[in-house]
């Protein structure tokens, strides 16, 4: 049985993000769950690897930062 200890939620575009930190006989750990039209998906990293999510994640925003600003200027 998954203990809840915080959650947030964001909604992006039809989407809708619910980001679940619990607990468990196995530790702590993060569930994130994408709602799309009725459908829903989840992942789940276990808390000795939020550091190494978010690292990689910080990356890809970084990334997509360019690829946004390629899409405004295209003739940059």
């Amino acid at each position: 049985m998954d203990n809840p200890q915080q959650r947030s939620t964001l909604r992006i575009e039809r989407k809708r993000f619910t980001f679940d930190l619990c607990e468990n006989q196995r530790g702590p750990f993060l569930r994130i769950v994408e709602e799309v039209g009725g459908r829903q998906d989840a992942i789940v990293v276990p808390v000795s690897g939020l550091e190494q999510f978010r690292e990689v994640l910080d990356g890809v925003i970084k990334r997509s930062k360019s690829l946004v600003q390629k899409q405004q200027d295209p003739t940059a």
